[in-house]
């Protein structure tokens, strides 16, 4: 089937330089470089070798926009799916669970390559202000209480009047543990910490990044954009600094039902097992003291990161008795997104 000459103009303008070249990467689309973040030393106390990956470099601020292209890449597929004649009709529109961030960098794509506007399901007792954002850029908005039970994605694409869609939220088809942050993970390992801390709130982050571990560290046919220590990959320790409190500053990092989290501790247990990673490799509750300490130490440095997105430098001051002083430490920072 043909696509229209607006589908035709949207397909060329969706352009994926490579799956895995380093030399040709894909993000940020409108200027491609790899690693498309920094890494760079940081101050703090009673720590020599402290660095940070950081991702409020991103074009809204967080590392959300790396899934966002990911969902723009999955529409060119779409897209070459209907020229070749395998579907007909219009273009699915996405729907998904969100608090800001994701819905921000994904509708910013959206809108800028002419698709379909994200429908995105809300808590009631969202801000508004981060409602108003959300819809001014796009988005179409949905409300309910969600935190009175985990949705099946069918749920969510009905409660977002999309039945023709698809949910990001839940779909396993898009890999999220694969394929949302490869690029990220691999600017991450290639810094081959000692221990590396994580932000951890829906888990795709920590998941992809000991995924891409796993797969670097068990094999000799290295993916070209590895340029890490296996070695020292082995044995790094892996930390997942989350919250379990609702009233919690790290608000991004808190949900009363993750129902799509493939991360467990079997999961983990096995890759720490396996040698996949370091011994202590887990995800740990952060104390909200140390988070506000954390955001402080960040803000002293000009660190520009909302309190989710710096629970990795949270958790390392609560595990701080438990750290070498001189090893390689990295704290992903995952941003503040910038809203419209």
């Amino acid at each position: 089937m043909a696509l229209s000459k607006k589908e035709e103009r949207i397909l060329r303008s969706i352009v994926v330089a490579s799956e895995n070249d380093p030399k040709k990467p894909e993000f940020p689309a409108d200027s491609p470089k790899f690693p498309a973040t920094p890494t760079y030393r940081i101050k703090f106390p009673g720590f020599s070798n402290v660095w940070l990956k950081d991702e409020s470099y991103n074009p809204t601020g967080t590392h959300k926009d790396r899934m966002a292209w990911e969902i723009i890449v999955t529409y060119r597929d779409f897209l070459l799916a209907k020229q070749r004649g395998q579907v007909k009709g219009i273009l699915p529109a996405m729907s998904i669970i969100s608090s800001g961030s994701s819905a921000v960098a994904i509708q910013t794509q959206l809108r800028r390559y002419g698709l379909p506007n994200l429908r995105v399901l809300v808590d009631a007792d969202i801000n508004p202000e981060i409602l108003q954002s959300m819809k001014k850029i796009g988005c179409e908005i949905f409300e309910t209480d969600l935190g009175k039970k985990p949705f099946h994605w069918k749920e969510i694409l009905s409660l977002t009047h999309n039945p023709d869609g698809f949910d990001i939220t839940s779909s396993e088809a898009l890999d999220p543990t694969t394929r949302f942050y490869d690029w990220l993970s691999y600017e991450v390992i290639n810094s081959s910490p000692d221990y590396c801390f994580i932000p951890f709130g829906t888990g795709n982050l920590f998941e992809n990044i000991l995924n891409i571990n796993k797969k670097e560290v068990s094999t000799h046919q290295h993916d070209p954009r590895f340029r890490g220590s296996v070695e020292a990959l082995r044995n790094c320790n892996f930390f997942g600094a989350t919250t379990n409190s609702p009233r919690s500053k790290a608000d991004k990092l808190y949900s009363p039902h993750l129902p799509f989290v493939h991360y467990d501790e079997q999961w983990i247990r096995l890759y720490r097992y396996a040698g996949f990673c370091g011994p202590k490799s887990n995800v740990y509750l952060i104390k909200e003291q140390h988070l506000d300490k954390a955001v402080k130490i960040a803000e002293a440095q000009k660190i520009n990161c909302e309190p989710s997105g710096i629970a990795g430098l949270a958790l390392l001051l609560q595990m701080g008795n438990e750290i070498t002083k001189n090893k390689k430490i990295l704290i992903v920072n995952t941003g503040k997104v910038k809203y419209p």
